[in-house]
């Protein structure tokens, strides 16, 4: 229904009807296993060991990880009520567009369409085959050949349609939870008193680095975003979204701390931040070899379960961006029999293995993709949380089945560690993070060579 304060323009007269548009099919546990699988993601299985290096003590640690999800469920609530308020299948693009025009959600729709998705789904596929590649190894481009195949299986499963994504995802999920939980379970059980590790007390530091250990607290958080770009499939998204947010990031949070504690009970302090690859470290202490084969295949279901979240929330976008740019009208399509965006799908596979390439390129796939697609993301991350000052300035009539709580104090501090982790991944990035930038500033001719203005969505 639109909003009689509503600044949008009247609906194109080609554009769809509602027939040809997303159907409310995702329940609130859909939604949760989309939210728990992309950010119980691989970052759980080597960032402790970098937290570790940079805290002075346990308690700074488990501090820093429920700091994490406290703020990681600030942003949640930021989202839950731009979601429910203006469910669309463009997620951050339809928010964006609303609050700061058209020229602004071409370059986020265009960010979303060539950096941030594709990118992540790259990353994952080239973690899942760095892992992949430890028990079958397929010559001496192994993890790019798994990235690759990885792409093209999701891509195919989530063309099926979204009941076979779905399904892929809850499954995967479980998988994944419950492999993490196993680690949980070893080692608090199965581990002693540890004496450190290779690593002696004195080398550690006397105060905690707080601003970089919440860099990678935040970033092994990221992802729960991704839930606003299903919000117009969600059965009565105004009571199951925040529900759906709330509950993954409770749980998310239990198991962070959790499986922190069971890595010091193994390794300690010392010998968390001693390790490059900490969870197999654990299981190696208390299981033997059988254990680095164990996680070895957990981090690898762990990055499947991130990139089927992603390909499926992230084609989202190019739908939505399709379906209101008549440049990329053909991304706009809606299948109505399987209820998913096809077209974008397929572009959206093809870019992410063009970035496989460039990582196989570069011999150094994982750190690359980071790079690549790190700052842009935390810039509009950090518009996003602006935006909804300005939508509740500017349509305060407009009806929001769920409002932040807190307001204005919980999105000012999403806003603010949002600007500081763009900051950080600017300073701290190289080469790649010049490639994703460039990327956008490629958008940016698009957008100036672009012949006609955009059509408005319907609300």
């Amino acid at each position: 229904m639109r909003d009689a304060s509503s600044t949008q323009p009247p609906a194109s007269p080609c554009a769809r009807p509602a027939s040809a548009r997303p159907s409310p099919l995702l329940s609130t546990l859909d939604v949760m296993a989309l939210v728990v699988g992309i950010v119980i993601g691989a970052g759980i299985f080597s960032a402790p060991a970098l937290i570790a290096a940079n805290a002075a003590s346990l308690d700074h640690i488990l501090i820093a990880w429920a700091a994490g999800g406290l703020i990681s469920l600030a942003g949640a609530m930021c989202y839950a009520e731009l979601a429910t308020s203006y469910p669309d299948a463009g997620g951050d693009y339809h928010y964006l567009r609303r609050a700061f025009g058209e020229k602004t959600g071409f370059l986020f729709a265009w960010a979303r369409l060539t950096i941030i998705p594709a990118g992540s789904i790259a990353l994952l596929g080239y973690v899942f085959g760095d892992y992949a590649s430890q028990i079958l190894r397929l010559g001496a481009h192994s993890a790019a050949i798994y990235a690759a195949l990885t792409v093209v299986a999701l891509t195919l499963v989530n063309i099926v349609g979204l009941r076979a994504g779905k399904w892929t995802q809850n499954c995967l999920t479980v998988l994944e939870v419950a492999g993490v939980l196993f680690i949980i379970g070893a080692g608090l059980m199965l581990g002693g008193e540890s004496t450190g590790g290779a690593v002696t007390p004195s080398t550690l530091p006397t105060a905690t680095n707080w601003g970089l250990v919440l860099i990678f607290v935040m970033l092994t958080y990221g992802g729960w975003n991704e839930a606003a770009y299903v919000s117009a499939e969600v059965v009565g998204p105004g009571r199951n979204l925040p529900r759906a947010l709330f509950w993954s990031l409770a749980l998310v949070t239990a198991v962070y701390l959790l499986v922190n504690l069971a890595y010091a009970k193994v390794l300690g302090l010392a010998g968390m931040a001693a390790s490059n690859a900490v969870a197999a470290d654990a299981l190696r202490a208390v299981l033997g070899e059988n254990g680095a084969l164990i996680i070895s295949a957990l981090v690898a279901i762990s990055a499947l379960t991130s990139a089927n979240a992603t390909v499926l929330t992230g084609a989202r976008t190019t739908y939505a961006f399709g379906r209101d740019e008549t440049m990329f009208r053909m991304l706009g399509r809606w299948d109505t029999r399987h209820h998913t965006p096809t077209n974008a799908l397929i572009v959206q596979g093809l870019i992410a293995l063009a970035l496989v390439g460039l990582g196989a390129a570069t011999r150094s796939g994982f750190a690359t993709m980071v790079e690549y697609t790190a700052p842009v993301f935390w810039l509009f991350f950090v518009l996003t949380g602006i935006a909804l000052f300005v939508l509740r300035h500017r349509e305060p009539a407009r009806a929001r089945p769920f409002r932040v709580p807190l307001y204005p104090f919980t999105p000012l501090l999403f806003c603010g560690t949002s600007a500081y982790l763009l900051y950080a991944s600017v300073v701290h990035t190289g080469v790649g993070a010049l490639a994703g930038l460039g990327v956008l500033t490629l958008g940016a001719l698009v957008l100036l060579c672009r012949g006609r203005p955009a059509t408005a969505a319907a609300d």
